[in-house]
């Protein structure tokens, strides 16, 4: 059952308990067993894959059952219904139109005396997309993975996802990667689809970028190889927290909670208004709604474990504790949600008013749904075409200019110890 919870040091307690709740999981004995997958697929390449895929995900594969043919692809399509191709690609078209907005600009700035300032973007040159497997299917992880690489103009594209029964994967997640222009599929999962992007295999090349969600081996194997790669994000479970005062339906709100904690049983659900009514009959609605629910027993879990209400005297004092937890994703279920963002500081996505579910976010509104967890909305944003991309300073002086920075280089480069740097300004004083 929710928790309703009154007091306000009680309440940022619990919600810096639910907040760090993915390192609890993360054990030495999980770090240990993630670095030496890493290391064996490293020195041991695709044999390594199809140890650990026989390993962890039951299925045995040969080198040639990798990479996902042509004629799988090509029989995705019979096996996915009208009705969801038309789904995906209405998704894939509005996350295409949102991300093609948001595609940074190179510039140049040409200054006094012949100084040229700028900024180059470039994408990189090849991205790894992970798509998990396991409880559900992903076709809009996918679409949300592939589209920001697309735009951003990443030349190779490869895709990975764990094997499911019978070396299948879902229909629908491949379909849903040929719409978004993705055809280099391998079928690996885990932390060694992640070791195998990052260093590469006989089969599975090396990429620069490695994006997508996944469970906590996954995390923990993107943690140990940045730095050879650039990576989106250390992903945690999902969240959501909804701000919500009168004017909110109890329906409504019971409704958002439970389909975020139907993603799996570490996912978070909470509530923090400003009436307790509204409180007891959100809570009365959740219990009523779990006792027909299909995934009740994982639900349960979450709502139990990570399960939350607050009731708090004035919105101001939610948007504090709503700061305190930067969540994933923030639902406003407010009378005047416009003016209530303007104290929101931290979030992944926003959810404005009564009739914006975070459901509409999560498959097509447009943009991405990759997003911080754990408290790093703090600091992190979306995944998104930038993710992709990396930017070069431009910096152009002429022989003029230079003569005017040389006593400040000198007098800098002095403090610093670096003679040859000041030298490498005055031989070209000297040459004029």
């Amino acid at each position: 059952m929710l928790r309703i919870i009154t007091q306000r040091t009680e309440a940022e307690t619990e919600l810096r308990r639910i907040r760090d709740r993915i390192h609890d999981e993360q054990t030495i004995h999980k770090e240990a067993t993630v670095s030496e997958v890493i290391q064996k697929v490293r020195r041991q390449g695709d044999f390594a894959l199809l140890h650990y895929t026989a390993e962890f995900d039951h299925q045995t594969l040969t080198q040639a059952d990798l990479r996902v043919s042509g004629a799988e692809l090509d029989t995705a399509y019979q096996q996915v219904n009208g009705e969801l191709l038309k789904a995906i690609e209405t998704a894939h078209d509005r996350i295409l139109a949102f991300h093609k907005q948001r595609v940074p600009k190179s510039w140049v700035q040409f200054g006094d005396k012949d100084i040229v300032l700028g900024k180059r973007y470039t994408p990189v040159d090849t991205a790894g997309i992970y798509i998990p497997g396991g409880k559900a299917a992903y076709p809009s992880t996918v679409l949300m993975n592939a589209v920001p690489a697309i735009v951003a103009g990443v030349k190779r594209i490869v895709m990975a996802t764990p094997p499911g029964p019978d070396k299948t994967i879902n229909p629908a997640i491949l379909v849903a990667a040929q719409v978004a222009g993705v055809e280099e599929i391998y079928r690996v999962g885990g932390a060694q689809a992640i070791a195998a992007l990052a260093y590469g295999t006989e089969t599975v090349p090396n990429v620069d970028v490695i994006t997508g969600p996944g469970n906590i081996y996954v995390t923990l194997a993107k943690k140990q190889v940045f730095g050879k790669v650039g990576i989106d994000s250390l992903a945690g479970p999902s969240e959501v927290l909804i701000i919500a005062d009168a004017s909110a339906s109890p329906l409504y709100v019971a409704t958002d909670l439970l389909a975020q904690a139907e993603h799996d049983q570490m996912a978070a659900a909470i509530l923090i208004t400003t009436d307790s009514r509204l409180a007891n009959r959100v809570v009365e609605e959740v219990e009523r709604q779990l006792e027909r629910h299909p995934r009740r027993l994982l639900t349960e879990k979450a709502i139990a474990n990570f399960g939350l209400v607050v009731v708090v005297d004035n919105l101001k004092t939610a948007a504090d504790l709503s700061n305190l937890f930067a969540p994933e994703h923030l639902e406003l279920e407010v009378e005047e949600p416009w003016e209530l963002l303007e104290s929101i500081r931290h979030a992944g996505a926003i959810f404005m008013g009564h009739d914006t579910p975070e459901a509409v976010g999560d498959y097509l509104a447009g943009p991405n749904h990759t997003l911080p967890t754990s408290g790093a909305a703090r600091y992190a944003s979306p995944l998104s075409v930038e993710t992709f991309m990396k930017h070069s300073s431009i910096v152009q002086y002429s022989n003029a200019a230079l003569r005017d920075v040389s006593e400040a280089v000198a007098a800098l480069t002095n403090a610093e110890g670096l003679p040859s740097h000041n030298d490498s300004v005055q031989v070209r004083l000297k040459d004029m």
